[in-house]
């Protein structure tokens, strides 16, 4: 039986954080993460989430029957969003579709609910990542509504998709 569990970050996995990078899937991902993605730009992301970690955040790489294949993270908004936080997580091409970010996103939340101060958790999902869609609602996340063309990626306009999970 496969297990999966989430590992805190620290600066020593650049490496494995610039492996999985390198090996997803950025239809429906932020065009901030830079392609390729490097050593240094791990090191830099990780600096950051070593400081937030438990703080105002978690930040876990994703572990599956041992190897490191996805990354998830829970960010604290501010100011009158803060005790809302949104989440995010991508795992590697060939791991997808075997419910390892279903499993993920339930541990994480778990988590984040446990250690930081929210009343509940925000996705915000492209219209056409039924995957991710998917994944939330399976783990209790509810269909809030759509920001109606509110992403350009690869020239193509989508819509946004906001889900919640509440304490």
């Amino acid at each position: 039986m496969s297990k999966i569990k989430l590992e805190p970050w620290n600066r020593e996995k650049c490496d494995k954080l610039s492996e999985i990078c390198n090996h997803i899937d950025r239809s429906y991902l932020s065009n901030m993460i830079p392609d390729p993605y490097t050593v240094k730009d791990a090191d830099y992301w990780l600096n950051i989430a070593e400081k937030h970690d438990g703080a105002d955040g978690i930040f876990r790489a994703i572990i599956y029957n041992g190897e490191y294949v996805g990354n998830i993270s829970i960010e604290k908004k501010q100011d009158v969003y803060s005790k809302d936080a949104e989440i995010g997580y991508y795992i590697r091409r060939e791991y997808c579709s075997r419910g390892i970010a279903t499993e993920a996103v339930r541990l994480a939340c778990k988590e984040a609910f446990e250690k930081l101060d929210i009343v509940r958790i925000t996705s915000l999902v492209f219209s056409a990542n039924n995957a991710s869609k998917r994944v939330l609602e399976k783990n209790g996340f509810v269909y809030e509504g759509e920001m109606k063309n509110a992403v350009f990626k690869n020239e193509t306009i989508y819509n946004l998709c906001i889900y919640g999970k509440y304490r």
